[in-house]
């Protein structure tokens, strides 16, 4: 059961970006960029649902 959900919308440029928000309204991540295409933000949250399960964590001191 997720407690996140991706936002997919066009910002103020115009472009789309993506963004994963919290069920209590905290955003967690977003696309940090972006994209000319719609599909090329969907492709970005793919990209995260993807990579992020299995990624380390690097602890830099």
């Amino acid at each position: 059961m997720s407690k996140a959900t991706f936002e997919l919308y066009r910002d103020k440029a115009d472009e789309w970006r993506w963004r994963l928000v919290h069920d209590n309204g905290n955003v967690i991540a977003d696309s940090g960029e972006g994209y000319d295409r719609k599909a090329g933000a969907r492709k970005g949250i793919e990209s995260v649902q993807a990579n992020a399960a299995e990624a380390t964590v690097d602890v830099l001191d």
